[in-house]
């Protein structure tokens, strides 16, 4: 069984606006995206079927291949036991995906966290920001539920519970963050103050 550390802010010193919590590793390690993410595809930027992709990283990160298509994915294999996300076709036809990382952001991310940059950067780590930063909408969403929840219940919050919302939680753990306390807190703060 997978033991889960609690996430520590990664910080970029030439993005430092990009602090997601989770490692690549992480990501794939509590479990994500059904696995399939490294599956074979076939490359509408690149022309070409791509296999192996996950070897150009680091062993140590305990990237796997994996045999099976989207339609083939198995809840039971991600840390929320849900299904979220769309197929690559989808992303790639509504241009979320580039030549540079054919698999899409979660492979940008790799290769960002491992040193490359490139001039897709920016967009990416808008679309992150957009997700799951600070004022992210699913980050912002999730905490409105978990306050939503403890309305009802008049119970301790627990920003932690795996009921509410796993799918929310599912897609954060996708774009490498995963709700803490400290942020829980820092936005409840903000919000009393409105």
């Amino acid at each position: 069984m997978t033991k889960y550390s609690s996430p520590k802010t990664i910080h970029f010193k030439d993005y430092p606006d990009f602090t997601p919590n989770l490692t690549p590793r992480q990501i794939f390690e509590y479990g994500s995206f059904g696995g399939t993410y490294w599956r074979p595809i076939k490359s509408k930027f690149v022309n070409k079927k791509l296999v192996n992709q996950h070897k150009k990283f680091p062993s140590s990160w305990g990237l796997e291949k994996n045999d099976f298509a989207f339609k083939d994915y198995d809840t039971a294999k991600n840390k929320y036991g849900v299904k979220v996300g769309t197929t690559l076709e989808f992303w790639e036809s509504k241009d979320w995906i580039t030549n540079h990382d054919p698999y899409g952001w979660v492979e940008w991310y790799c290769n960002f966290y491992n040193g490359r940059r490139c001039e897709d950067d920016k967009r990416q780590i808008d679309r992150w920001k957009k997700l799951t930063g600070e004022n992210g909408r699913f980050r912002k969403w999730l905490i409105t539920l978990i306050l939503k929840k403890h309305k009802t219940t008049k119970g301790p919050i627990d920003y932690n519970d795996k009921e509410i919302s796993p799918k929310i939680r599912q897609t954060l753990q996708h774009w490498g963050y995963k709700l803490t306390k400290p942020d829980f807190n820092k936005e409840v703060k903000k919000r009393s103050k409105k």
